[in-house]
């Protein structure tokens, strides 16, 4: 088994989605012998936004910088990375009510014609890159589940969701630290009620 972990949270040792997403690896580790982990953390080594030059380069005949062609081989890496993997662990802090500006670079890396998806008959979209396990570990400041006042700008799960299944994965699983900063106390609830999520996490 390959399986890839993704960490986009800006703040280190104190970020609670890394907490989580370490939990829900370990969970991997120690159930899924000789499982092979691959690293990405986008915030110690973020990719490249997207720019007009990233897609110029792609002509065969292309005047790009040294530079553009190397952040271009590099978000190369992380789509392989992406395809090869059989569980992706994500995680997700929300910032101002949705993913940071890190994993969206990622994603906008992953989300390539003809290599996870395709247009079919009639302009359908068919994902091609499926068969493939995403757990995401989020942390929110406050309380954004479907039945409280602010759950219309949940944008966090709403948007992974969308982008998965566009891509052939039509089943996230969600680890959620609910609340970290509504008040005191809450952050060391959360995170517990989230780490206890991971632990009963299913390995096969």
């Amino acid at each position: 088994m390959k399986l890839l972990h993704v960490d986009a949270s800006i703040l280190g040792a104190h970020s609670v989605s890394r907490a989580v997403s370490a939990a829900i690896v370990q969970r991997f580790e120690a159930e899924t012998p000789g499982v092979e982990i691959v690293r990405r953390d986008l915030a110690a080594a973020p990719l490249a936004h997207l720019s007009g030059e990233h897609l110029a380069a792609a002509a065969p005949d292309a005047d790009v910088s040294a530079d553009t062609r190397a952040e271009n081989a590099e978000a190369a890496r992380a789509l392989d990375e992406f395809l090869e993997a059989d569980v992706v662990v994500i995680g997700a802090p929300m910032y101002n009510f949705t993913i940071p500006s890190q994993l969206k670079a990622w994603i906008d890396r992953l989300l390539v014609a003809g290599r996870t998806f395709k247009y079919g008959e009639n302009g359908r979209v068919v994902g091609l890159a499926g068969d493939k396990r995403v757990i995401v570990a989020v942390s929110r400041g406050g309380f954004y589940g479907a039945d409280t006042p602010m759950a219309a700008f949940e944008h966090v799960e709403t948007y992974l969701k969308s982008v998965f299944a566009f891509i052939g994965v039509p089943q996230v699983e969600f680890v959620i630290a609910e609340g970290v900063m509504a008040g005191p106390g809450l952050r060391e609830k959360a995170l517990d009620a989230a780490l206890q999520d991971a632990a009963r996490l299913k390995a096969a």
